[in-house]
């Protein structure tokens, strides 16, 4: 038989007292949804992440067209593909904001352990080799890169057992140890790819996540150290690597060479001037900036829009940094806040080392300017986090 409460005379069941408290609140019984209006932040959000996937549409269009028609194809080609990926990723988006956030507590250790399978696919015959690194899987016309969905799972998986524990951050062996076996094979699997820029974000991810969870500063000290002379060791084994290294130190005198990439996006950047040269305009995507259209983006971006766009462009991600952290700072639970958190970070840490190095202020490191770049993979899974990224803030408190 039910149990009662009685309050100021009437008698409520625990099923009312549960409704109550949901609606104290502002939670809807059935989903665990917000009920009340959405915030300023919610609306940024959603406003800034919708602006930057439909410019980079726009642009994708611009800097691919001239490369799919010398490769024989329509001018179209790869925005068409774009735009299938971009729809798909609309879905992904919001299957993942309609999904109630604390629902993936039970899924996380089964995304992890698939994404750890997925990095394998790569050395399988499936597996192809883009630019030295074999961190492509391809199944007839569908080419994507495990690295992007690894990089939300370990966000995922991260925020439950860390959420799980909030109590426990001083307990290394509870918290810093399974999350550090976490981000080594990890980082380790996209070094193995030699996707030096993959294992450099899920350092940086798994750093954040840690630090918004309060795990002590000297046990992140430790492993970013051991990150760093892992990073050291993989350079001075990697011819490749060091010629990267090699043109960042001295870009001028590696032109006609290794820094031919940066320094032909770099005279891009300078044709644009204040103003740009005009959308559709630009010459650096004539085949005088290799990858124009995916890596390379931003360098199109600045002579066509010049130092305006640019920095409409930067302001787009500086915005979502900030309301980014209001989120994870405004969230209902740890694991929402470091979820926020984690997402944010792999957003705008990935844009500021693609964005440096395209200026030739950071080494290259073959990483995907986040929402606007060509890639279809990119893309979705990057859409996909937006969406739990405004679930969070739409169910802040």
């Amino acid at each position: 038989m039910a149990t009662t409460m009685t309050t100021g005379g009437a008698s409520l069941t625990p099923a009312q007292r549960r409704r109550a408290v949901l609606d104290r609140k502002g939670l809807s019984d059935k989903r665990r949804l917000a009920t009340s209006a959405p915030t300023k932040t919610f609306y940024v959000l959603m406003a800034v992440t919708s602006m930057l996937i439909v410019f980079g549409l726009m642009m994708v269009l611009s800097s691919s067209s001239i490369v799919a028609i010398n490769s024989g194809g329509s001018p179209w080609f790869m925005f068409g593909k774009q735009f299938m990926w971009a729809n798909f990723g609309l879905l992904v988006l919001l299957a993942a904001y309609r999904m109630p956030y604390h629902q993936w507590h039970k899924h996380a250790k089964h995304l992890l352990w698939f994404a750890y399978g997925l990095m394998l696919v790569p050395f399988s015959p499936f597996g192809i080799t883009i630019n030295g690194a074999r961190a492509w899987a391809e199944f007839g016309p569908i080419r994507f890169q495990p690295s992007e969905f690894l990089k939300i799972a370990v966000i995922i998986y991260s925020a439950s057992l860390l959420g799980r524990r909030r109590g426990e951050v001083a307990d290394h062996r509870r918290t810093f140890k399974p999350i550090f076996l976490v981000w080594l094979p990890a980082a380790g699997a996209c070094m193995a790819q030699k996707d030096f820029g993959a294992a450099v974000v899920i350092t940086v991810i798994i750093v954040a996540v840690m630090f918004i969870a309060g795990i002590p500063l000297r046990l992140i000290g430790g492993m970013a150290s051991f990150g760093l002379a892992g990073a050291v060791v993989a350079i001075t084994t990697s011819s490749r690597m060091q010629e990267r290294i090699m043109s960042f130190l001295d870009l001028e005198g590696t032109r006609e060479k290794a820094g031919y990439q940066v320094w032909q996006a770099v005279l891009s950047i300078a044709n644009g001037g204040v103003a740009g040269v005009g959308a559709g305009e630009g010459t650096g995507k004539w085949g005088y900036v290799p990858l124009a259209h995916s890596d390379f983006i931003f360098a199109i971006i600045a002579e066509e829009f010049g130092l305006i766009g640019s920095l409409g462009v930067i302001g787009g991600f500086l915005l979502l940094a900030h309301y980014g952290i209001r989120t994870a700072l405004g969230a209902r639970d740890p694991f929402g806040a470091v979820l926020a958190g984690g997402i944010t970070t792999w957003l705008c840490a990935q844009a500021i080392i693609n964005i440096g190095g395209v200026v030739g202020v950071m080494p290259v490191t073959g990483l995907t300017l986040p929402l606007i770049s060509y890639g279809g993979s990119s893309l979705l899974f990057t859409m996909g986090a937006v969406g739990l990224l405004l679930n969070v803030a739409r169910n802040m408190k």
